[in-house]
């Protein structure tokens, strides 16, 4: 009797190695998807920093420059609409250092953001491989484009944060006084800070449908729901981009909420499709057991 409870003990004892020897090899998998992560993000980061002239005079400083191609295109479509008001000849206020070591920080700081930019969508492809295994067959068919579908709307989101709410709200935060006697001159951690928090936020922002994806696929959403709070879901868009783009100007924040709109009812009709995909696969298996 004894013996038996001693083999039962051993095979107990096999299962929670086994178990925890598992455990181990997943993080050991993990480890090395971040690693291989971190040394994408670390060559695009040592590009940046090679060609840093380039990254500061034209991306970084780009917003505060007269001519930047988002300034340009709101005085053609001032132009367009005879409305003088839109087009904006100069960026005032004055960007400078206060701290010793402070530029050589804005140098390292602004490299590495635009080396996790550029390495995000490795990142998600190595994020990607690491769940891809624990997928079953149909899960792996219906998140094939999980990559691809990120990448491109973050990167849409960069893209928009950038051109459009970054010049808008630092040509207004840099012409507004609320006295003629307060100049107004910014750091440049404050400045990068700012272009930097408002580029990433809004690709963050842009992961919308990817959210509403995953939250439809688990039964939290539903399109019947986003469609009863489509009106709480404006008001509180309109206010998101009240908040974004500190402009007073009700132009401004339309430009801005109208890509969440669109980003809304995109997310609609993917909790439609997934909802149908649901409602196919209940009906097959239905049909099957009914066999």
């Amino acid at each position: 009797m004894s013996d038996n409870k001693i083999v039962k003990a051993i095979k107990e004892k096999s299962k929670d190695l086994e178990v925890e020897m598992s455990f181990f090899d997943h993080i050991e998998v993990l480890r090395w998807h971040l690693i291989r992560s971190c040394i994408a993000i670390l060559v695009f980061t040592i590009l940046a920093f090679v060609y840093y002239d380039f990254v500061f005079d034209q991306i970084i400083m780009g917003p505060m420059k007269p001519d930047f191609w988002t300034y340009r295109m709101l005085c053609k479509l001032g132009d367009a609409l005879h409305r003088p008001g839109f087009c904006i000849t100069s960026i005032p206020g004055k960007i400078i250092n206060t701290e010793m070591a402070g530029q050589f920080t804005l140098e390292i700081n602004s490299a590495l953001i635009i080396g996790i930019t550029l390495g995000f969508p490795y990142l998600l492809w190595e994020v990607w491989r690491f769940i891809k295994p624990a997928l079953h067959e149909n899960e792996r068919k219906a998140a094939s484009g999980f990559v691809f579908y990120a990448s491109f709307l973050f990167i849409l989101g960069i893209l928009f944060g950038y051109f459009v709410i970054a010049p808008e709200s630092i040509s207004f935060l840099a012409g507004y006084k609320v006295s003629d006697i307060i100049e107004n001159t910014f750091t440049v951690d404050s400045y990068l800070s700012s272009v930097a928090t408002l580029t990433l936020a809004t690709g963050v922002v842009f992961q919308l449908p990817i959210l509403v994806y995953i939250l439809s696929n688990i039964g939290i959403l539903t399109p019947k729901v986003m469609r009863s709070g489509r009106r709480y879901a404006v008001v509180a868009i309109l206010v998101i981009s009240a908040v974004i783009t500190p402009t007073p100007d009700m132009m401004t924040m339309m430009i801005v909420s109208l890509p969440l709109f669109i980003l809304y009812e995109v997310g609609i009709k993917v909790a439609a499709v997934v909802e149908k995909r649901k409602l196919k696969k209940h009906n097959e298996l239905m049909t099957t057991s009914n066999k």
